[in-house]
């Protein structure tokens, strides 16, 4: 993981958004993604017996069934000390590997910007 140079302000949203939704619906992650258009899609965490996302698959799959055809950035508050494999991929299957993913903690510090191509 490489430590981020200072966000944009659409990066900032997007980390925003992300920690409002992990906020407001009392789940363990919250996540936002920007599509190639500049729209923005809000998740939290998915955990029914029948189907578990994690909150950035949740927020990818939301853009997917809203026609976006390409991510700019994704983001997730987390607990979590590194975005998750399965996280990265998802944005990786839309996006591609040199969209940035942004992990922040759940008080909003960047803890890491992380490209979603696999790790090294």
């Amino acid at each position: 993981m490489t430590e981020a140079a200072p966000l944009d302000p659409e990066d900032r949203k997007i980390i925003t958004l992300a920690r409002s939704a992990r906020a407001r619906n009392g789940v363990p992650e919250g996540a936002a993604v920007r599509d190639e258009t500049g729209r923005t899609y809000v998740a939290g965490t998915v955990a029914l017996d029948s189907l578990k996302l994690s909150a950035l698959q949740t927020a990818v799959a939301m853009a997917v069934a809203s026609g976006a055809t390409s991510l700019e950035a994704a983001a997730v508050v987390s607990e979590a000390e590194q975005p998750a494999d399965a996280d990265r991929a998802a944005v990786r299957d839309l996006g591609g590997p040199d969209t940035p993913v942004l992990l922040a903690a759940p008080d909003g510090t960047l803890r890491a910007n992380v490209p979603a191509g696999p790790s090294a």
